[in-house]
């Protein structure tokens, strides 16, 4: 290899001297906004709020929640399978639209009944819970609207006669049939919008978005692009939950305690700021310079984990604070890898700026490798996970993507800003022996 200043690749990522005042800025107004939250004026609609730690919505395990009993109401007789598997769709889509996904909704087809368990909101504790609302947010009529492009709504949940999933040439489709009334709007809105989408919406999530390839006059239509049968049933379900003749009406309601209690979350989270007080004097004793910014990047990525979960209000179970510190764990052997790269090109006689260049930059194949590995199954924990499981992949996820942009990129930018300054020139700082300082 060949010593003194070579330069191994050209790098997009250039650091000047302010870079380090910068990176540790960005951090410094992240962790306020973690720790107190912030409103941001939005013109014409007031505020919008960015949530803090302290509005974390925990699972129930963690904090408790509500245990709920339902029954359709105003039917007029038993409610059928069909309709009692649209209900919870529409259930489980109302608490998808708020990151619940510590949750349970079953089924009881012999009694006609929907039992759903969910955490309570931020801020509420088992003296505070507000049951009405939560039974007022989950019982009401489910609102179906087809919307055209320009927000106009075409038809409505009352145009729907049924909808079933079902193969056409092989493919998973959803068959959508309409009344009279919904056959005549929908050939009308289908006419002028060959080309465009329409939009389905329940309540204001929307659940689907189908182009129209032709005008359909019949009030039969079908809606492809299904990538298989469970999803097909799933959008069916959905439909038919804004197309049914009942709301539901709570028949039982309770606060739950904690599965686990709180105990539990303050034993994890001292024990997680215990392991992360050990992994900073380790890392600051071993690898000195590089360990320092290791730990700044760290905090970083903890940081925006946690912002990413307090934000869209995602509910973090335990299983979900395993996920962050698992991910943790990911950031601190992707700076480990840096730091013995930079490390052994300083130790091989390279100068200071090509050692730093070539440590990132060769160390990076097997951060990405790793990373990728654990994104990977994360995300399909993620999509195909429920409840308990779900947190779990996506704190993971978020914390593992998230040390790609701060284990490496910030990373690199601090410690290539630090080494601008002579006072941290010394190879030392990086690994070297003293002999070796210059």
């Amino acid at each position: 290899m060949a010593k003194g200043n070579p330069t191994p690749g050209r790098s997009r990522i250039r650091a000047t001297k302010n870079s380090i005042f910068w990176s540790v800025g960005l951090i410094l107004v992240l962790a306020i906004v973690l720790a107190f939250g912030m409103r941001i004026p939005v013109p014409g609609a007031g505020t919008s709020t960015i949530y803090g730690i302290k509005d974390i919505r925990y699972g129930i395990d963690i904090k408790g929640g509500y245990d709920l009993v339902f029954v359709p109401d105003g039917l007029g007789r038993a409610p059928t399978a069909a309709e009692l598997d649209s209900a919870r769709s529409i259930i489980e889509l109302r608490l998808d639209a708020k990151n619940i996904t510590d949750r349970e909704v079953t089924i009881d087809k012999t009694n006609g009944r929907i039992l759903v368990r969910f955490p309570m909101k931020s801020g509420e504790t088992t003296a505070t819970a507000d049951v009405n609302q939560a039974i007022l947010e989950l019982a009401a009529t489910a609102k179906l609207t087809f919307v055209d492009p320009s927000g106009t709504v075409v038809i409505s949940g009352s145009d729907v006669k049924e909808s079933y999933s079902a193969y056409q040439s092989g493919s998973a489709v959803v068959v959508l049939t309409l009344n009279a009334d919904g056959a005549k709007k929908f050939s009308d809105a289908t006419g002028r919008l060959i080309g465009q989408t329409i939009t389905i919406k329940m309540d204001d999530t929307t659940i689907s978005s189908p182009t129209v390839k032709v005008q359909i006059t019949d009030g039969n239509a079908i809606i492809d692009g299904m990538a298989d049968m469970a999803e097909a049933k799933a959008l069916a379900d959905k439909i038919n939950a804004g197309a049914l003749p009942f709301s539901l009406k709570a028949v039982s309601n309770n606060v739950i305690s904690p599965t686990l209690g709180a105990s539990a979350l303050a034993v994890m989270v001292n024990a997680g700021m215990l392991a992360f007080l050990l992994i900073m004097i380790f890392m600051i004793l071993y690898y000195r310079l590089p360990g320092f910014v290791a730990i700044l990047a760290l905090i970083m990525q903890v940081t925006c984990t946690l912002l990413a979960i307090t934000i869209p209000q995602y509910t973090l179970t335990l299983p979900g604070i395993a996920g962050l510190i698992l991910s943790v764990g990911m950031g601190v052997d992707a700076n480990i890898i840096i730091a013995e790269r930079i490390k052994e090109e300083i130790r091989a006689g390279n100068s200071l700026r090509f050692s730093v260049s070539a440590g990132f930059q060769r160390a990076f194949a097997a951060v990405l490798d790793g990373n990728l590995t654990t994104m990977f199954p994360a995300a399909l924990l993620l999509i195909l996970g429920s409840g308990a499981i779900k947190a779990f992949g996506y704190t993971l996820l978020v914390g593992v993507a998230l040390n790609l942009i701060t284990g490496v990129m910030m990373s690199r930018l601090m410690t290539g800003s630090l080494s601008l300054y002579p006072a941290f020139q010394s190879t030392w700082l990086y690994g070297g022996r003293r002999s070796e300082s210059k």
